[in-house]
């Protein structure tokens, strides 16, 4: 399957679960949508006003989660999971249909989200994809903490940091080729939180729905978990898998390199409008090309690009 043309679903999924942070049952269905309709959200409990998009200018919240809403006020919170699932399968467009405002948590990770949309599978068009790639570096800091984005000549580079003084999470660095790896332990990885922490979370009306069937636990040096952990970098990775998904708010796959130490939701959002509010910091192309090898920039398209 080329990268080059925009994707679909063959058919509709249905997702049904437990929201995160509010507590709340909730189905979702990803549905098809026709090319250079982009991912939309669907509110199906409300009448009026429901259509919210996945924008970075849109991000109303980024407190343990990625919320989006619309000018009316209707929001989805939690898309992020999601969304880095649809950005690794290369899904372009899509209509969300969501009876909630929280997309189910599942468990903890995108694998779900992934299994599910490779059983119905991906259906090309004839659309040219759109891509943005970055032309200037552009760094969002505080303190210690940092993200920043700089052009790549080939692909999406994300190199993540964490600084834990938890012995069982403690410093952990891991980077991948978007395009190019093998992403499964990135959509497998979990979300996570320290013990000492619930109580402070759920009083601040989050982790309502939060448990150990969706959410990986670590105690002092212990692991809550029966079954441990998936991958040896599953605290990092599961970090990585939330970047993907901010990231894909900004409509488009994308050509950077993304370096991050102790970052995270907001600090994603933040380097995002940082980037877009001067149009020299980057391109929008479209890919015309028909083939590619494993990734889905050419070299011989770059170089005509760069």
């Amino acid at each position: 399957m080329s990268y080059l043309n925009q994707k679909t679903l063959n058919s509709s999924v249905t997702f049904k679960g437990i929201g995160l942070h509010y507590g709340k049952n909730v189905e979702l269905q990803v549905k098809p949508a026709s090319p250079n309709s982009g991912i939309i959200f669907k509110r199906t409990d409300l009448k009026l006003n429901n259509l919210v998009y996945p924008h970075f200018s849109n991000v109303t919240n980024t407190s343990l989660n990625t919320t989006i809403s619309n000018e009316y006020g209707v929001k989805v919170s939690t898309i992020e999971h999601l969304m880095g699932a649809l950005f690794g399968l290369g899904i372009d467009n899509a209509l969300i249909e969501i009876n909630n405002e929280e997309v189910p948590i599942l468990d903890g990770s995108a694998k779900v989200f992934v299994d599910e949309i490779k059983k119905v599978g991906i259906k090309s068009s004839d659309a040219p994809i759109k891509i943005i790639k970055i032309e200037k570096k552009i760094e969002f800091r505080n303190g210690e903490r940092f993200i920043s984005i700089e052009p790549s000549k080939l692909s999406l580079n994300i190199d993540f940091e964490l600084k834990y003084k938890n012995s069982i999470i403690g410093n952990q660095r891991n980077m991948i080729k978007v395009y190019e790896d093998d992403l499964s332990e990135i959509y497998n990885s979990r979300t996570f939180c320290l013990y000492e922490d619930i109580e402070k979370i759920r009083k601040i009306g989050l982790a309502q729905g939060g448990s150990l069937e969706n959410a990986v636990v670590v105690k002092d040096g212990k692991i809550l978990n029966e079954h441990g952990l998936r991958n040896d970098n599953e605290f990092v990775n599961h970090k990585i898998l939330d970047c993907i998904g901010d990231l894909f708010t900004c409509g488009f796959r994308m050509i950077a390199e993304i370096k991050c130490s102790q970052g995270g939701h907001y600090f994603t959002n933040e380097l995002l409008r940082k980037v877009f509010n001067n149009q020299d910091n980057f391109r929008v192309l479209e890919i015309k090309e028909k083939s590619l090898p494993h990734t889905f920039i050419q070299k011989n398209l770059l170089k005509s690009i760069a």
